[in-house]
């Protein structure tokens, strides 16, 4: 297939012919792989939300950054559309392509650029997996701290586009909080230092910006991330419930009582047999609810905190606390948690993964109107919670097959969402908007912060061609989603007529 659409540029008509642009692209890089054919391009067509796919108009598969800077100039001078894209793994669809645009794939920038173990920082290329960095670090006895539940696949580019966490961000942090630079490109060409070697940087934070742009701002070609010491000890708390409120409660109690664990996640009954059945961590199938806490720090506090807990876990009404015995038994509980997405896949044709964050206080009052909506639609959910800090992950079960099944689950997750605005929360914890939430963003913001969106999105791209429609809805959409008082399913993207 091959696309045109002609337009005037500096005066000049300029056909955008697909076969025009490879001719020109392989004559201006030479060296730049680039896939055209149809069944090559198949590969790339989603993310990991397979719901919503989209064949590219081509992609490219750049090795160095002067190759990537080539390309950003071409497209922005002949305004064709690119979309970045990491390890595909993201589940917004915010690496979705687009038809009339370039994928470009950043998974050859993989090396480990510098390791300095003295200064606790490693310089990465951005398609380095994320537990490649706490792999290297490990002999030095470092490592690095955020750990998405993807982690052995997710490149620290997406975690950086996505401000990604994971099940150890309660206690340190998000992408946002363990990167010191970022050296980006703008759609220009331009080459951009963001923040600094050092704990701070003169001028804007730049850097918090453009951790969780999603891609709309500039393409990340090297990360300066923190690496950290590792714990002299560390125990895990596994505490069964007979109520899933009881063990939101108790979430709150753990917190409220000072102390900050290492992480603290919650699965409900459907993701612990899931969980089991897949991985057999020694979950409690019959249990309603379990938590995860994970204590660490030097062996004496450890131990006092690990007392604690386990007297704050029984007084919230636990039926049954075990620690684990040594540190096989730890990494088995957190298998268990993180690979419940793919567990569930064992269970249902397909399920959506839905990501938002909440309060904590408002666990219970969530948790019981996630039920209500099961029950109202007919569609199984499993839960599974980021619980210390609030971020949920509802996984909403369904036949794609059956008609009428993915639009259900759909207004699931959409009202889902808006229950998490309407207790304070967010519609993202980690996992992004990209084209998923777009919908829901008029939910959550005003139009006045809406146009401020696309004021920032304006300074580093006034053409709009980088990863467009994706993250900020315009105000007509907007106005058509209040107008129509949809819920759920897809609507026009006005913003994508163009491309």
């Amino acid at each position: 297939m091959s696309y045109h659409y002609d337009e005037k540029i500096d005066g000049e008509l300029v056909a955008h012919d697909k076969a025009a642009i490879v001719a020109q692209l392989r004559a201006r890089l030479p060296d730049l792989d680039l896939l055209h054919e149809q069944e090559d391009l198949k590969p790339f067509e989603c993310d990991g939300l397979a719901a919503y796919r989209c064949t590219p108009m081509l992609v490219a598969l750049p090795s160095t950054v002067e190759q990537v800077e080539g390309l950003l100039k071409f497209a922005h001078a002949h305004r064709i559309p690119v979309v970045a894209r990491g390890a595909g793994t993201g589940l917004s669809g915010g690496a979705l392509p687009l038809e009339k645009g370039i994928l470009l794939v950043m998974a050859r920038f993989n090396r480990i650029l510098e390791l300095d173990p003295e200064a606790g920082i490693a310089r990465v290329q951005p398609g380095v997996r994320n537990l490649a960095i706490s792999q290297a670090a490990a002999p030095h006895g470092l490592y690095y701290a955020p750990d998405p539940s993807s982690q052995i696949a997710c490149s620290i580019g997406g975690n950086v586009a996505e401000n990604a966490g994971g099940v150890h961000c309660l206690k340190y942090g998000l992408t946002v909080h363990n990167i010191l630079k970022l050296e980006i490109l703008t759609i220009e060409g331009e080459r951009l230092t963001l923040g600094a070697d050092a704990l701070d940087a003169p001028g804007f934070d730049l850097l918090a910006l453009m951790t969780g742009s999603e891609g709309l701002l500039g393409v990340v070609v090297e990360v300066t991330v923190k690496l950290l010491t590792k714990p002299q000890t560390a125990k895990v708390l596994l505490a069964s419930f007979d109520d899933v409120e009881k063990a939101g409660r108790a979430v709150a109690q753990i917190i409220g009582a000072g102390v900050i664990p290492g992480g603290l996640e919650m699965m409900d009954n459907l993701a612990i047999r899931a969980a089991e059945d897949f991985i057999h961590a020694g979950y409690p199938v019959d249990a309603e609810a379990i938590l995860l806490c994970e204590l660490d720090g030097v062996e004496s506090d450890v131990r006092e905190d690990c007392e604690r807990v386990d007297a704050l876990l029984r007084e919230a009404g636990a039926t049954d606390v075990r620690i684990a015995a040594d540190e096989a038994e730890r990494q088995r509980f957190w298998a268990g948690r993180k690979n419940a997405f793919p567990a569930v896949g064992r269970i249902s044709p397909d399920y959506y993964c839905m990501d938002g964050t909440i309060p904590r206080r408002e666990l219970p009052r969530v948790l019981n109107g996630i039920a209500a909506l099961s029950a109202e639609y007919g569609l199984k959910v499993a839960n599974v919670f980021h619980a210390g800090d609030g971020n949920m992950h509802p996984l909403i079960l369904f036949d794609a097959n059956e008609p009428g099944e993915t639009e259900r689950a759909e207004a699931v997750g959409a009202r889902i969402l808006a229950l998490c605005v309407e207790v304070g929360g967010s519609i993202t914890g980690e996992h992004g908007v990209g084209r998923e939430k777009i919908n829901q963003m008029c939910v959550q913001f005003n139009s006045d912060e809406l146009t401020l969106f696309h004021a920032l999105k304006d300074a580093f791209d006034p053409r709009r061609l980088l990863n467009p429609g994706k993250n900020v809805p315009t105000l007509h959409r907007c106005a058509e989603f209040g107008a129509m008082h949809v819920h759920h399913g897809a609507l026009p993207f006005p913003e994508l007529e163009r491309f």
